[in-house]
């Protein structure tokens, strides 16, 4: 006799599940001045199976059309641009898709105003290389910050005026990164600041100002480039020297309030 599940069962089983189907790739529109570097990046990004370019942009209104027609899962959008400028673009662009600003500036006025404003993310011309950079379109898209270490140390020198050189990140990009351009970084000395008894290395002093800013541990980990297990023994060590068991402790002997 035959056992009533042995036909009937065979064939539903988990191993006859058919394969996942693959996930469709992110729709991007590059939106930049500069045709090379439109053409650079869509290059880049359109010879890939995570990542497609649909549509190019050369100033915000351009930006804003190809948005409204090919609805992208991330729009990557340049700061100065002739007619219509990122900054001005990104509340509007922001209401069809998330924006990743993707430029040469990095002043801190222009970093602070463009994250103020909702850009989920903020790259650097030449700290990055392709692997980063889709790593970033891809943690923008799903609501990840990104952001690299020249727009970083724009948001750092508005919380600590004079801060020291940090130093290179843990996974520095190849030579030069992507569209290299001489950017002068510059570099100053706090000398003698009550924070110097901390005696904090240059990354611990850097991840503090991160964790002050508010910051959690995956978004210290995205802006700085390394993992969220390093940030948390980067913490660990900092709050031994702080003597604080706390993020709230910590934060208020970095900022002299405790």
């Amino acid at each position: 006799m035959q056992h009533p599940h042995s036909a009937a069962g065979a064939g539903t089983g988990p191993r006859f599940l058919p394969p996942p189907a693959p996930k469709a790739p992110l729709r991007l529109v590059v939106a930049d001045d500069n045709p090379v570097i439109r053409a650079g990046l869509t290059a880049l990004l359109s010879d890939r199976e995570d990542t497609t370019v649909v549509a190019e942009a050369a100033d915000g209104r351009e930006a804003y059309e190809a948005a409204v027609r090919h609805r992208p899962d991330v729009v990557l959008l340049d700061v100065r641009m002739p007619g219509v400028d990122g900054i001005s673009a990104l509340p509007h662009l922001l209401r069809l898709a998330p924006v990743m600003m993707l430029t040469y500036s990095h002043e801190t006025e222009t970093v602070r105003e463009a994250l103020r404003l909702g850009a989920g993310g903020y790259l650097v011309h030449g700290e990055f290389t392709t692997e980063q950079l889709v790593r970033a379109v891809h943690d923008v898209s799903e609501g990840r910050p990104h952001v690299t270490p020249g727009a970083t140390r724009a948001l750092l020198s508005y919380l600590r005026p004079g801060a020291p050189a940090y130093e290179e990140p843990e996974n520095p990009p190849a030579e030069g990164g992507l569209f290299p351009k001489n950017l002068s970084q510059v570099q100053s000395d706090v000398g003698q600041s009550f924070r110097s008894r901390f005696q904090l290395s240059s990354r611990e002093a850097e991840i503090m100002d991160l964790i002050a800013s508010g910051m959690t541990n995956q978004q210290i980990a995205a802006a700085c480039f390394i993992s969220e297990k390093t940030v948390k023994n980067h913490i660990n060590r900092i709050f031994a020297k702080l003597h604080s068991t706390s993020r709230s402790q910590a934060t208020a002997k970095w900022l002299g309030v405790a």
